[in-house]
């Protein structure tokens, strides 16, 4: 295929991804936004695999299928409450291919060495590729392990873990002095080694650091670390698909982080630094701990209250994934419509443990569009509704967020469903949310706590109503 015509491919791939992210900002054309993405990258490898750069056939075969067997049948056995797991591992995979191509560069012996300031900007492209490679790697590989519990949610606080995570960066641009200018270290591929180490250290610091409710924002800024990782692996290559495309994913994860940032009241710098959320974001003081009786209800009377409200609001969170009750909830949705009763949903920006994981939940079940509606569009509406059904979610309807400024999760927007009439929140115990922190909602005199598997529960629920 001659270069002309690879460009032209790469062009018409690059408009195509543009167009998929279009398409994935809304859940009506998300269908068609992922679409669009596959074609593009289907022509993207087509145009790559063709052009006169790429000779060794037999042995990217060999690499390939077993990768397309592999990849296929692991993403098609993955539940829905498995997908942060699966995006954070992905993530780690792209950093692991940038560290992976600058350190052939650095070794590949038959690759054209540039000389003066092209070779300077050379060297800086394969410094910086390798070390947020680095970086995306390791915070990726720990964020996994959190969500999928191999390692404990809770955030690792360090002594002067701030200033430790600054030594990293200074050693790191020292070492990047001395691997473009040979000073010091005269073999450039020990500073790039050793500063390849401790980026790494760094990654796995930053995310051990983060515990608690925010793991959906650092799995949204790992996603944009990695468009960094591939468009600096771009750079390396010469690539200027790879290059579009990672900037492309760069900037789209890193406006997705500001407005989980917002959901969540932080800001962009705590997350990158790590560490937020744990005990930077409260007074300092002792948190309250919240006493009183709860008010334990069944499921026959659940559906009673549901049968006879006027208007009800349902809270998906995490628990309602695990228990894959978003079917029979639709079943009930339909049914109490045909009723005449007036049925929403309320989505909090950082429901479940990946941006959008409710909102994907619900298309699933075929929940229609219009009545899914976000954390500052259904606020007000609290206060004029018959009942509130919340389905495993802890946090984003704790109002400590708002009552104590000591509560780790203090100054986060939250779903303030306690102004309803009436709460049902359905818990399989009293334990706390991914926070670590307990809910004075659960005391409310307007609230009630139907235990148990929120599948099983619903199913009751729905055979009763």
């Amino acid at each position: 295929m001659s270069d002309n015509v690879v460009i032209i491919c790469y062009i018409i791939a690059a408009i195509l991804f543009i167009l998929s992210l279009g398409g994935l900002s809304n859940q009506e054309s998300a269908r068609r936004g992922n679409w669009f993405g596959i074609i593009g990258m289907l022509l993207a490898l087509v145009a790559v695999t063709a052009s006169k750069e790429v000779t060794a056939y037999g042995l990217l075969a060999i690499s390939i299928f077993p990768a397309v067997v592999i990849g296929g049948f692991l993403a098609a056995r993955v539940k829905m409450t498995e997908m942060p797991e699966l995006v954070a591992i992905l993530h780690s995979f792209v950093g692991a291919a940038a560290v992976l191509v600058g350190l052939s560069l650095q070794q590949d012996s038959t690759a054209v060495h540039h000389a003066g300031i092209a070779g300077t900007i050379h060297n800086i492209e394969i410094f910086v590729g390798v070390c947020i490679g680095a970086i995306t790697f390791t915070g990726s590989i720990v964020a996994f392990a959190k969500l999928r519990g191999s390692i404990s949610g809770s955030p690792l606080l360090l002594p002067a873990r701030h200033l430790l995570n600054l030594v990293i960066v200074g050693a790191t641009i020292w070492l990047g002095m001395e691997f473009v200018s040979h000073g010091v270290i005269e073999n450039p591929l020990v500073s790039l080694l050793i500063a390849m180490v401790l980026t790494g250290i760094l990654g796995i610091h930053l995310v051990m650091a983060i515990g608690g409710a925010d793991m959906p924002v650092v799995v949204s800024m790992l996603n944009s670390y990695s468009g960094w990782a591939a468009a600096a692996a771009g750079f390396m290559l010469g690539n200027n698909l790879l290059i579009i495309v990672g900037a492309l994913v760069g900037s789209s994860g890193l406006i997705l982080s500001l407005f989980m940032c917002r959901g969540m009241n932080r800001s962009l710098i705590s997350v990158i630094l790590g560490g937020f959320g744990t005990g930077d974001g409260g007074g300092g003081g002792a948190v309250q701990t919240p006493e009183g009786d709860i008010t334990a209800i069944e499921a026959g009377a659940t559906a009673q209250l549901l049968n006879e409200a006027k208007s009800v609001i349902i809270v998906p969170g995490y628990g309602m994934a695990v228990a894959q009750a978003q079917h029979t909830i639709a079943t009930i949705t339909k049914k109490l419509r045909a009723n005449g009763t007036k049925v929403l949903f309320a989505i909090h920006p950082v429901a479940g443990r990946l941006p959008g994981h409710m909102n994907v939940l619900l298309a699933e079940a075929n929940i229609p569009y219009d009545i899914v509606l976000e954390l500052d569009e259904i606020n007000d509406d609290f206060a004029s509704t018959d009942v509130v059904l919340v389905i495993g979610a802890n946090d984003i309807v704790n109002p400590s967020a708002l009552d104590d400024p000591n509560s780790p999760i203090a100054g986060m927007p939250v779903l303030e469903v306690w102004n309803a009439k009436d709460v049902i929140v359905m818990k399989r115990s009293m334990g706390t949310g991914y926070a670590g922190v307990q809910n004075p909602l659960f005391f409310n005199d307007n609230t009630s706590m139907l235990f148990g598997d929120a599948g099983e529960n619903v199913d009751a629920i729905l055979a009763d109503m």
